[in-house]
């Protein structure tokens, strides 16, 4: 059965963020990730609250730079403050057990080339690779949607996929959210078996929201209560982040999940 984690940065926004682990272990998830935890809590907050209610954290991304720029990963001449993230991720991932971090590419300026910005990113991949390693953490690149994430370089599973077998380390691997896709490339389905399925395959974690509008995953396009066992089929055995907007509260809209153990909590008095 596919094991769901909660996105913090997009579930339960109705609280504070420390509450939000408490609702989510409530709600029967064991599991969370969350996009910048350096903006929200310590990392000592963060252990406390994974220990308080059982929970495992699962992904967390890289620090995104300045405002709009989405990553530092492939712009040039940032690389010192690139490596200042990674140590700073891999300081959050030490102290909270978080195996996988999301390594953003960045949107270049317009005076940096395609191919400058490329091989900035992969030199400063293969540069964190080994010290990211030696924390047993994994590094993650995802193709994003250009409409969601204008100027973004990496958009297709295929660029992605190129992309970590270029940088040739066995930490280096793909996040596939299947939102972002459909999006750009449709055929969801037909990706999911050409780079899950016969083994050895360098996805190291799926994410799920209903496109176009990043709903829950019964609002939209794809039809999760066929493609999640599909994924189960495949033989993936990570993890699946939750990384929707809730139409109308989180709890309200969790009713697509219950198939997989994740249900509200009884109100009071029922």
């Amino acid at each position: 059965m596919p094991r769901l984690a909660a996105n913090l940065s997009y579930l339960f926004t109705e609280r504070p963020f420390p509450d939000r682990f408490g609702a989510a272990a409530a709600c029967g998830f064991r599991a969370v990730e969350h996009q910048f935890p350096y903006r929200e809590a310590s990392e000592s907050a963060i252990r406390e609250r994974l220990r308080d209610h059982d929970l495992a954290a699962v992904l967390f991304n890289l620090p995104p730079g300045e405002e709009g720029e989405r990553g530092l990963g492939g712009l040039p001449g940032r690389e010192a403050e690139f490596r200042e993230g990674v140590d700073l991720a891999l300081h959050y991932c030490r102290a909270t057990g978080c195996p996988r971090l999301h390594a953003m590419w960045g949107v270049p300026g317009a005076d940096t080339s395609l191919e400058e910005s490329r091989a900035t990113f992969v030199s400063n991949l293969r540069e964190a690779a080994p010290r990211a390693a030696e924390a047993g953490v994994t590094l993650l690149v995802e193709p994003l949607n250009p409409r969601d994430n204008p100027g973004y370089p990496l958009n297709r599973q295929s660029d992605a996929h190129a992309l970590a077998g270029e940088v040739g380390a066995p930490n280096v691997k793909v996040q596939f959210d299947l939102y972002h896709c459909q999006i750009v490339e449709g055929g969801v389905a037909e990706k999911l078996r050409a780079y899950l399925g016969g083994g050895g395959n360098n996805v190291g974690h799926i994410q799920i929201a209903g496109p176009p509008d990043r709903l829950e995953p019964d609002a939209g396009e794809l039809n999760y209560a066929w493609l999640l066992p599909l994924i189960d089929e495949l033989g993936y055995e990570g993890w699946v982040g939750c990384e929707y907007r809730p139409a109308a509260g989180t709890e309200a809209g969790l009713g697509w999940a219950r198939p997989w153990g994740i249900r509200p909590p009884p109100e009071r008095g029922q």
